[in-house]
């Protein structure tokens, strides 16, 4: 399995505060059967102001620990980016890491608040895809506008945006609302890919071998092995998970 939302990388965002803690994470990470990870740390301005010179040197400590234990999995890095007014700016700055692609674009793992979905979100998924940039939201399952109306995915949908839902809403690790929100959209197919958004060893484990489950038993095994194994590979392939950078 290949997990594309991530928080491993260590002391640059929320996840983990360590190198201990993320090679916790990625033991757990490899016990339940994952073989790479794209670290996704966040970048929002004012809360996490990250770069690629701050991600591409926790990723090399990262990797360099990995080595060090023989541990067998591999990782790379892009990061989980917050719509705010300076997003524009550092995309025309070429400051922000992808993903991978999908179908000729760049993607970009782009985060609403949690709250709401910020007005003219619309016009910033056309303003990126005329830029050759396709926008995947991360959960929006956990987003409250969302969890009250679904349509308001629709515009989204029809813009091409993909959609990653994590592994611990659908588990119910969340919180009932959550967990209802991701069944629904799961069962519309509305997910291009599921990652466990993993932080930390106890609250928030990387957990993708049960949710396939979970996902199997709303659709059927095939859709639940594309969240995980094929649409990921396809968008990760432009990835070097040996030596590349952000």
């Amino acid at each position: 399995m290949i997990d594309v939302h991530c928080h491993i990388l260590p002391g640059i965002d929320d996840g983990a505060a360590n190198l201990a803690e993320s090679m916790a994470l990625l033991r757990l990470a490899v016990a339940d059967g994952i073989k790479r990870m794209v670290a996704t740390p966040h970048i929002n301005p004012g809360y996490f102001d990250n770069n690629r010179q701050t991600i591409n040197q926790a990723l090399a400590d990262l990797r360099a620990q990995i080595s060090s234990e023989q541990l067998d999995i591999e990782v790379a890095a892009a990061a989980e980016v917050r719509v705010t007014a300076d997003l524009m700016l550092a995309v025309e700055r070429q400051q922000l890491p992808f993903l991978g692609s999908w179908q000729g674009q760049q993607v970009l793992l782009l985060e609403f608040p949690p709250s709401h979905i910020p007005p003219g979100s619309d016009k910033l998924i056309k303003w990126l895809s005329q830029k050759g940039i396709v926008a995947m939201i991360a959960h929006p399952e956990r987003n409250r506008e969302v969890q009250s109306n679904l349509a308001l995915l629709e515009p989204f949908r029809r813009l091409g945006c993909l959609f990653q839902l994590t592994a611990s809403s659908l588990l119910g690790d969340l919180g009932e609302r959550h967990q209802t929100t991701a069944k629904q959209l799961v069962q519309n197919r509305v997910y291009h890919v599921m990652a466990s958004d993993c932080h930390n060893v106890n609250r928030r484990p990387p957990r993708l071998t049960a949710s396939i489950e979970q996902v199997s038993a709303l659709t059927d095994l095939d859709y639940a092995q594309s969240l995980v194994f094929h649409n990921p590979q396809i968008i990760t392939t432009t990835l070097d998970f040996q030596n590349g950078q952000a």
